[in-house]
């Protein structure tokens, strides 16, 4: 056998065991081994003092899971108890909150993942529950009553025993389009 022939079937060699993985590649629809589901469609955003991470997971239309985690930016903020009354306990105090409206709908109820501790507040007689120092992460399972528009609400204060409370947030809109195929987050 010749150099240049030599050379010519190396070459052949090299590009055929280059075109093995892609055409099993392509065969096995695309994704290499081992590759997930698309990620979670997810979005974020900081208001008063903490920011907010917004994820759908677990997407098997029409059900689907809701996560929010609340972040307070400063060492030593606490969230309050999504079972808090709305109006706080004797004005002191909101929620963690989380709904949904528009084609998405609750179907649960929300659950945190950090243990409620209660404080006591001056001029308030009864005990209040938050949440530790820190990151809360809550899930929401949702439901979709078919494909069109959502909004996710968010209400949540933060607060800490020694730098004082931020203002509450109210219904913070988050707006979503959904699909067979799942959730989006929009801009509006």
């Amino acid at each position: 056998m010749s150099i240049s022939e030599y050379v010519r079937q190396s070459r052949k060699a090299r590009v055929a065991a280059a075109l093995i993985p892609l055409a099993a590649l392509a065969a096995c629809g695309g994704q290499p081994a081992g590759a997930g589901a698309a990620p979670a469609p997810t979005t974020r955003f900081s208001e008063n003092g903490v920011t907010v991470t917004l994820s759908v997971s677990q997407w098997h239309a029409p059900n689907g899971t809701l996560t929010a985690v609340f972040t307070p930016e400063e060492k030593g903020f606490h969230l309050y108890s999504t079972d808090l009354p709305a109006a706080g306990i004797e004005g002191v105090g909101r929620p963690t909150a989380v709904d949904v409206t528009g084609v998405l709908r609750a179907d649960g109820k929300l659950t945190a993942s950090a243990d409620v501790r209660t404080i006591s507040v001056p001029g308030v007689e009864a005990p209040v529950p938050v949440y530790p120092d820190g990151p809360v992460t809550t899930t929401l399972p949702i439901r979709a009553d078919g494909n069109g528009e959502a909004t996710v609400l968010l209400g949540y204060a933060s607060c800490s025993s020694q730098e004082g409370c931020t203002i509450p947030v109210s219904d913070h809109p988050v707006h979503l389009h959904v699909t067979d195929g799942g959730p989006a987050f929009t801009t509006r």
